[in-house]
């Protein structure tokens, strides 16, 4: 008998130790795949932050516009009277500039002298006539954009000091703009133009504001179609739709339609809206209608989700107070299914507004300059300028490019927050 509890005691003895040998195996498996975890989360975190460094850092400058000082003398016979806005208000510009610096004589370095000035200068006088023709006449100080090989000069993006034929600037031009900072007539401000002006040729000229406006078009219509539409389709698939293999096959493609490529939605846009039915290209109600496409699968799959989230019990309370299972889903599942709906959708449309794919095939990558007022103006939205603005070769674009990505993350992440505080304020724990 003792010999029995001996042999016994032996064998839990080394049962005990394969146990404990296996233990601290599994505990160091167990420790380096939380390192590993760990790594590929700082991992993860490091090349986002570059990729935010990069975007910033190219593009922080771009809130900032050089402007020049001119004392304007509003020449009345530069400028006809009764055609005041076709009058020579570049001739304008030009007049002042060689009275500013009168030593400049050839035509070669009065060609150079007008470069320092932006284009939009004439514009600038135009509407400052335009507003108040009792100016002509007068003598008045005006600040006007400079062009945008002096902004860049003065952000520091391109350098003075090196040989002439390696800068964009002359010597002759490098003078003249030190000479404008020595009598002060040369100065760095908010650059209100790239947020309230559309697209344009001159990259110290361009905005974003047609741009936003296109999304804000196209966002719309995508909201009113998208929302009602995807949610009806989940209510009546998880409530009211049969179970059959209809049904099964309905679901199937809604699943497989949220994972299609988006270019394949403008393709079809492309083919239905544009071809068939002839509506206008590079139109907000266009890309409104791709877009609904494209996101009327995520928004069916996260209401249809929600529904299911609801506990039974509250269908089976409903109708056993005498409630129709219309009034059922109106009136008590409808209601807490509905934050889930709401996420669902911001997140939807939260992916539409960075879409780009679609938007190329129906047109939206004309250069539009005049700032869109309806749904079938033409227009471009925010990711297909940033495209335009990408493959331009100025320096100036590359900073406003990166400028109006920061733009788009503010929005994208805005719309995402306001996912998560409606989830968390109206989402019922059951």
């Amino acid at each position: 008998m003792n010999e029995g509890d001996s042999k016994g005691n032996k064998v839990e003895r080394k049962t005990i130790d394969i146990v404990h040998q296996g233990l601290a195996k599994r505990y160091r498996a167990e420790r380096r795949f939380r390192l590993y975890g760990l790594t590929a989360i700082l991992i993860g975190l490091l090349c986002l932050a570059i990729l935010f460094i990069s975007i910033v850092g190219n593009g922080y400058k771009a809130f900032q516009q050089t402007y020049l000082e001119l004392e304007v003398f509003f020449d009345p016979a530069l400028l006809d009277q009764h055609n005041l806005s076709t009058a020579d208000y570049t001739g304008l510009v030009k007049s002042n500039l060689r009275t500013m610096f009168p030593e400049v004589r050839g035509r070669s370095d009065k060609r150079q002298l007008y470069m320092l000035i932006s284009p939009g200068g004439a514009f600038q006088l135009r509407k400052m006539v335009l507003r108040d023709p009792d100016i002509i006449g007068r003598n008045i100080s005006v600040w006007v954009p400079a062009d945008d090989d002096v902004d860049m000069l003065m952000k520091g993006h391109f350098k003075a000091d090196v040989a002439e034929s390696s800068r964009r600037l002359s010597d002759k031009q490098l003078a003249w703009i030190e000479q404008l900072k020595e009598q002060g007539k040369i100065r760095k401000e908010f650059n209100k133009t790239f947020f309230t002006a559309g697209d344009s040729r001159e990259p110290e000229l361009a905005g974003i504001w047609g741009a936003a406006v296109g999304s804000f078009f196209a966002l719309l219509v995508t909201l009113l179609l998208s929302f009602p539409i995807g949610v009806a389709a989940a209510v009546y698939l998880e409530e009211f739709a049969p179970k059959n293999r209809w049904t099964d096959l309905i679901e199937v493609n809604i699943n497989n339609l949220a994972a299609v490529p988006s270019i394949v939605f403008g393709l079809l846009g492309l083919a239905v809206f544009l071809n068939f039915f002839g509506f206008p290209r590079s139109a907000p109600l266009v890309g409104g209608l791709v877009l609904t496409l494209m996101t009327l699968p995520t928004i069916i799959i996260a209401s249809r989700a929600a529904l299911q989230s609801v506990p039974p019990s509250i269908r089976e309370g409903a109708l056993g107070v005498g409630a129709s299972k219309m009034q059922m889903v109106v009136h008590h599942v409808l209601p807490l299914a509905l934050p889930g709906m709401l996420t669902g959708t911001i997140i939807g449309m939260a992916r539409a507004l960075g879409e780009t794919a679609p938007l190329l095939m129906i047109g939206m990558v004309a250069f539009i300059v005049d700032i869109p007022g309806g749904l079938t103006d033409p227009s471009t939205v925010l990711p297909v300028q940033i495209y335009l603005w990408a493959d331009s070769p100025e320096r100036a674009f590359v900073e406003r490019t990166s400028a109006a990505i920061m733009v788009l993350l503010v929005f994208l992440m805005l719309m995402n927050a306001a996912a998560i505080v409606l989830r968390r304020k109206f989402e019922k724990r059951w």
